[in-house]
């Protein structure tokens, strides 16, 4: 069996960075598509000397550095794209471009690659101002932002390429994804590493609201393993479809503060003293947020093996590890 060819895009980035790690464990060729707008190239720095992999600058928003990545490959991950719902919100033409437009961009060098199957991370943004709990594939409601418009058009398209054209296409609907090399700076930051380091510096975190708003966290060994069903599954009734990709729990922000005093204060005691600040809700935030994973366990064989609290223990490791002042 020859060696199989993974284009990861986005691939310098959080999820991207960790699935080229996996998959060139598992001795495949990985080529990394990134623009470095978002990923970072520390994160493939245990990567770069290792001969199965392959990186190329380019922008998913150029058709020709998309048609350069994918030839002679196998599957696409399709991390690439801009998320935070405040920043499309801020803008959402640059949002646009790179989510659907280089969406496109993707699907349309994929087809004409012969690439077997694009599997592309979808968001469970698009539920929207759906109320219904758990979160189920079939059930949406109407997008709260500009992201969560990008990440729906992305699965329209997925669908008709699979329907137009014969391109496997599987969309995995990520829920508040966490874990190592996950970026805690800047103005988008996601919610953990930037809590994480806050903590860490003893500064007290600002909670967006009363914390009683409620998520699906999911650690990023989770998303990995439903990257690999999705990839390779045989089962046709499992392809042209989308999966909510999450653990099937929920918890508050309220919750999630006090899991990470507790699990950083066992390397700092003074963290468990440091008490959240609360604000204004934030525009385009869903309420509540909890995801079915009946489908992907039935489809794709999916078994979760990390709640938030496991995760969120090892991702405080790898902070504390990685992130404080030396």
């Amino acid at each position: 069996m020859k060696e199989k060819t993974i284009l990861i895009t986005g691939g310098a980035g959080f999820i991207g960075s960790n699935l080229c790690e996996y998959f060139l464990d598992k001795k495949y060729k990985v080529i990394c598509l990134d623009n470095f707008a978002t990923g970072h190239r520390h994160n493939l720095k245990d990567l770069v000397n290792n001969v199965n992999f392959q990186l190329i600058e380019g922008d998913i928003r150029n058709l020709v550095d998309c048609q350069r990545a994918v030839q002679g490959v196998d599957y696409v991950l399709h991390q690439a794209a801009l998320g935070s719902v405040p920043r499309s919100i801020n803008d959402p033409i640059t949002t646009n471009d790179v989510n659907v437009s280089g969406f496109l961009n993707m699907l349309v060098a994929s087809r004409n690659a012969n690439v077997k199957r694009f599997v592309y991370a979808a968001s469970s943004s698009t539920y929207g101002n759906s109320e219904a709990l758990p979160k189920v594939e079939d059930v949406i409601g109407k997008p709260l932002s500009p992201y969560a418009i990008t990440k729906y058009v992305n699965e329209l398209y997925a669908e008709i390429f699979s329907k137009t054209y014969g391109l496997e296409t599987i969309g995995l609907r990520y829920f508040n994804v966490f874990g190592r090399k996950q970026d805690p700076n800047g103005s988008y930051a996601a919610v953990i590493p930037k809590f994480v380091m806050q903590f860490m510096q003893h500064e007290s975190p600002k909670i967006n609201g009363d914390g009683n708003y409620s998520r699906d966290f999911t650690y990023i060994d989770n998303v990995i393993q439903m990257n690999e069903l999705a990839m390779l599954t045989q089962n046709p009734a499992a392809i042209n479809t989308v999966f909510n990709t999450a653990y099937g729990d929920r918890n508050t922000l309220n919750n999630l503060v006090d899991y990470l005093k507790e699990f950083l204060a066992k390397y700092d005691p003074k963290i468990a003293t440091v008490a959240a600040e609360y604000g204004a809700n934030r525009a385009g935030d869903i309420p509540h947020s909890l995801a079915s994973i009946d489908k992907a366990k039935t489809l794709l064989g999916y078994n979760p093996k990390y709640s938030m609290q496991e995760g969120l223990k090892e991702a405080v490791e790898w902070y504390w590890e990685n992130l404080r002042e030396k």
